[in-house]
Parts: structure tokens; sequence; C-alpha cells
């Protein structure tokens, strides 16, 4: 059986997350005091804001947008090869085929 080698990450400490380096998260906090309100977890949101940990907006649409990208062109690469390797889709362009222009079956109907 495997044995437990130490904690596979590290929680920082809470001290770490301030809510006054994040210019949006001050914003809700001012908005909340104009209320009379406090919200004492905001701080657990700053780690959004954090670039190196959550990376920038730009980053994270990058990410969405464009991850997958390169294997799903080459799954596009190798299906256009199999086809083309065993003739599949050949001759369907536009050649009239199958639209009722067979010979044999115009007998005796002139």
């Amino acid at each position: 059986m495997g044995g437990h080698h130490g904690e596979p990450y590290t929680v920082p400490h809470a001290s770490t997350y301030k809510v006054e380096s994040v210019p949006q998260l001050v914003e809700v906090k001012e908005a909340l005091g104009r209320q009379g309100l406090k919200d004492p977890w905001l701080r657990n949101e700053v780690w959004r804001y954090e670039p190196k940990a959550f990376g920038t907006h730009r980053s994270r649409l990058n990410t969405f947008l464009f991850r997958g990208l390169g294997v799903g062109f080459c799954a596009f690469l190798a299906t256009v090869a199999v086809e083309y390797a065993l003739g599949i889709g050949k001759g369907q362009g536009g050649h009239g085929h199958g639209h009722g222009h067979e010979e044999h079956g115009d007998k005796g109907h002139h």
C-alpha cells in the first residue's frame, strides 16, 4: 500500500489575501459599507483577481476558445486522409448519379 508522504498542496494563510489589493473588491466593500453592510467572506474572492494564480481575463478567454484546437485539427486531417485512402466520397460530386438517369429502367416507355 502507498504511504502518505506529505501534503499534495500547500494552503496559503488567510492573511496573504487582502481585499485592499484588488480595486474591484474595494468597490464592492465600499458599496456594502454605504448600505451599512459588511461581507466577512469577501477576502475569499481575492485569489480570483491574481493573474499568477488564476490568469487574466484574456488568458482565460484564450484558453476557453482555443483549447483542443490542435487536437481537433489533427483529427480533421486524419479523417480526410483516411477518407482519401479508402476512396470514400469519390464520385459524389454533381454528376447526376442516382437521379433517375439509368437506361435499364426505361424499357418500353417511349
